[in-house]
């Protein structure tokens, strides 16, 4: 087997085991499986904008950036074993994910390309796909780049490219678990979900991806021994967001009022493609009876909350 396929084995198992997880210990109890946004975030962000944006970020980025600068790495480097270069990217890429993090949640701008990482209010394991095509090709390029401009073993890239994916779903899957004294080095459910909260003392808290270490050192860590509660309001945004992938990327641009845009007829054709076309497919398989496909004629009402806790 080649390396490609076997990480591609070992993620398949990972996704398995982590969907088992869910059903067997769940973090918030009646969470469906096909949850609110489950399809855009399977098929347009993990499926579509992750082959499309591999493209970019290797093919029109890093690679002509390596033939423009005609750089082929540090030797010494090179002869370093692969488990060590793997570490070494795990720690120093995820050291720059914490502070650029921060950075998003502190600057308005930037903040445009991370709050549709923040606006389920079904956080699972398939919610960390969820993020904003430039935020990705960001730290993406900021990643793999000095993976292949270091003259780094080619192993390295789909091993960390495995290892950011399964993390990526543990770290949102909703899963019951405590990691006692690990806690403070490695980061999990039980820290990150609350990161997804719709509470004011998390907005500036619980930065970490991989190591939670990084909130402790800095003193971002926020972990006050129980859960953000089980409505949508204790989730996600505290103000509207569109639920349609091109809508999400144009809101980035643009703030709009979907409602406003409904009078519109053309809107309105674009709006109820999808919920469309998931009940056409239901009604072929024969379930449109046992889960009717739901309509976006118009958004839910705005969510007016934005908790504070008194603790």
């Amino acid at each position: 087997m080649t390396l490609i396929q076997i990480t591609t084995t070992i993620l398949i198992c990972w996704i398995i085991f982590i969907i088992s997880w869910e059903r067997l210990s769940p973090y918030r109890k009646g969470l469906p499986f096909f949850r609110e946004g489950f399809w855009v975030d399977l098929v347009w962000y993990t499926i579509i904008q992750s082959y499309v944006l591999k493209i970019v970020i290797f093919d029109c980025i890093i690679y002509p950036l390596q033939h423009h600068i005609g750089w082929h790495g540090l030797q010494f480097f090179k002869e370093l074993p692969v488990a060590l270069q793997v570490l070494f990217f795990l720690v120093t890429h995820d050291l720059y994910i914490y502070f650029f993090h921060r950075l998003q949640h502190a600057n308005k701008i930037l903040w445009r390309t991370h709050e549709t990482h923040h606006s389920g209010k079904e956080v699972d394991f398939l919610a960390g796909s969820r993020s904003h095509a430039m935020e990705i090709i960001i730290n993406q390029t900021i990643e793999f780049a000095p993976i292949v401009l270091l003259g780094a073993d080619p192993a390295v890239i789909p091993i960390k490219a495995l290892l950011d994916a399964m993390f990526g779903m543990f770290i949102h899957a909703n899963i019951n678990i405590k990691l006692g004294k690990l806690k403070y080095i490695l980061n999990s459910p039980e820290l990150h979900l609350w990161h997804h909260a719709n509470y004011r003392e998390v907005f500036h808290a619980n930065f970490s991806t991989k190591f939670a270490v990084w909130d402790y050192l800095f003193g971002t860590i926020y972990n006050p021994g129980f859960k953000p509660g089980n409505e949508p309001g204790n989730w996600g945004l505290y103000y509207d967001y569109p639920k349609d992938y091109f809508l999400q990327h144009a809101f980035s641009l643009k703030r709009f009022d979907e409602r406003k845009l409904l009078k519109h007829k053309w809107f309105r054709f674009y709006y109820n493609i999808r919920p469309s076309l998931m009940k056409l497919v239901l009604g072929l398989f024969g379930k449109q009876k046992s889960r009717p496909a739901r309509r976006h004629c118009a958004p839910p009402e705005p969510v007016e909350t934005y908790h504070t806790l008194n603790t």
